[in-house]
């Protein structure tokens, strides 16, 4: 099923692109856009999904706890993770941890490099003491070889970090994986320290509100 969505996501990109051999950059930009458009599309769905199992079985958090109950979890993130190399980004009421490809991945390779998995572990920690949230696993590539290879790629990088969480007792109907490829760089890939800026993982963690349970 996977298989067949990326191959249809991708022929979108070359028809949105207008299937020509050397496609502008404008045609470009509407093929990269409606694969990304589709990607997070079908992860938000999977998302959604994820929170209402999830909120049957834990319950939302009160509106007005939202802010402190992400505030220590932020906190415990920050003091669980420094020094290890990964982001703590604060986004609203949401959190992002920010993985970088150099220290979580060989080159190439979806196999989480042994010495992070201590850092995983401290992110299933955290995790874990905050059930109140749902998580959302994103893979990213740079733009080196092929489009599809990248696709596929992220998106088993994706589920490797979802796999050893959930080896960590996360429970699984809490996370929602979607790889994005190359489609969403962070800088332009047109140096190898910037293309090692695009390889990473990104979780993002979303409280569960009475909106979304």
């Amino acid at each position: 099923m996977r298989k067949t969505l990326t191959a249809s996501l991708l022929t979108v990109a070359l028809v949105a692109g207008g299937c020509a051999t050397s496609p502008n950059n404008t045609q470009k930009g509407a093929g990269i856009g409606a694969v990304v458009g589709a990607l997070l599309g079908k992860a938000t769905g999977d998302n959604d999904k994820s929170r209402y199992a999830w909120g049957a079985v834990v319950g939302a958090i009160a509106g007005g706890a939202i802010g402190n109950y992400m505030d220590r979890q932020e906190k415990e993130f920050r003091d669980e993770l420094a020094d290890t190399g990964v982001q703590v980004v604060r986004e609203g009421d949401s959190l992002r941890l920010i993985m970088p490809g150099d220290i979580t991945f060989a080159t190439n390779s979806a196999s989480i490099s042994p010495n992070f998995n201590p850092v995983l572990n401290d992110v299933a920690k955290v995790l874990n003491n905050y059930e109140k949230t749902v998580l959302l696993i994103e893979g990213h590539t740079d733009d080196t070889g092929s489009e599809q290879y990248n696709q596929a790629l992220s998106e088993r990088r994706a589920q490797a970090v979802k796999n050893l969480l959930v080896t960590s007792n996360v429970n699984p109907q809490r996370v929602t994986t979607v790889g994005l490829g190359e489609y969403q760089p962070k800088v332009a890939n047109t140096s190898a320290e910037n293309r090692q800026t695009n390889r990473r993982v990104e979780l993002k963690i979303q409280p569960l509100t009475g909106q979304n349970t």
